[in-house]
């Protein structure tokens, strides 16, 4: 005689299938707040580091050009982090809204709120409103030109779930998105928007053209049968190439975005250091590229979360740059 099924414990309940293991929404969040906040991606915060890191590049390199860090600048640090949370939340609703169908006919994301029916339609909704909401109320703390840029960042946001049905190259536009902090930050420090920052923001793009190639190699069986396009299918089994390119193009661009900043302004040792951060970027990149197999799906999801550290490390050498 079988064994009657085990309930499924009620912290469980609703997990959604590409989270983490016994994540804290999971396990501590109240039950009527984990449909929310799954919806949000709290259960899988990489998304939000991702956001969040190209916000604090922008703000680490503007402050060493102009040789100091006031409470202010710490202020638009902390207000990029509650930011990126809020932020990456209202996007990954808006991106679910959009794409709930595409969802329910792929094994990694029919288990997110919306196609599992643990949200309806209305209350994405107006959960997407709540945290734009919050994130504009912190965004008017910042000066007059970086509040535009911020205004301005919701057109690539709008863009992007959308971008997989007519090009090859969606991940073009989640790097126009994740990276637009970097622009952000550096105008809320300096005031204005210079060429160092744009630099820095296409270093970014091509990181994000980097990791999400290797985070889309999970689903391009299903995206091949639904119709999606992305980088992953447009380049197969050139991928190893084509991530190469990308790993050169961010290490090169960050380089140069540090170097049409810096000289002059800091002493000849914040200049090595600072450098340092593409080095590690780009070290990094090439540690993931070593490990890849674009055929092991929980191997890219793994490569992929890595890149949180990708984008600290570089933080990190802009941040011990400070102290020279």
């Amino acid at each position: 005689m079988h064994d009657a099924p085990k309930a499924t414990p009620p912290a469980q309940e609703g997990h959604v299938a590409d989270a983490v293991k016994g994540n804290w929404v999971d396990r501590r969040a109240p039950a009527a707040w984990r449909p929310y906040l799954r919806l949000s991606r709290a259960d899988r915060p990489i998304g939000t580091w991702l956001l969040l890191l190209p916000c604090w590049w922008g703000l680490l390199l503007a402050t060493l050009t102009l040789g100091r860090f006031t409470l202010y600048d710490l202020w638009i640090g902390i207000g990029c982090a509650l930011g990126a949370v809020l932020m990456r939340g209202a996007g990954c609703t808006w991106n679910d809204l959009a794409d709930i169908d595409f969802d329910a006919a792929v094994a990694r994301t029919r288990s997110r709120p919306l196609p599992s029916g643990q949200v309806t339609i209305r209350q994405a909704r107006l959960w997407l409103v709540a945290q734009a909401g919050v994130a504009f109320v912190i965004l008017l703390t910042f000066p007059p030109a970086a509040i535009a840029m911020g205004i301005v960042a919701l057109a690539p946001v709008c863009i992007y779930p959308f971008a997989k049905r007519f090009t090859w190259w969606p991940q073009v536009f989640l790097g126009l998105a994740f990276n637009w902090g970097a622009l952000l930050a550096w105008t809320a420090v300096t005031g204005s928007l210079d060429l160092p920052a744009v630099l820095l923001y296409v270093a970014g793009i091509a990181w994000t053209l980097f990791y999400d190639t290797i985070y889309a190699h999970q689903d391009k069986e299903d995206d091949a049968l639904i119709g999606v396009k992305s980088t992953a299918r447009l380049f197969g089994t050139d991928t190893y190439r084509w991530l190469r390119l990308f790993l050169m193009a961010a290490v090169l661009f960050m380089a140069a975005a540090i170097v049409t900043a810096l000289p002059g302004r800091v002493h000849a040792l914040a200049l090595v250091l600072a450098l340092g951060a593409p080095w590690a970027l780009g070290w990094h990149m090439a540690w993931q590229m070593s490990r890849l197999d674009i055929d092991d799906t929980a191997g890219c999801l793994r490569l992929f979360r890595a890149n949180r550290d990708t984008g600290l490390l570089a933080a990190l050498f802009l941040a011990i740059a400070q102290m020279v």
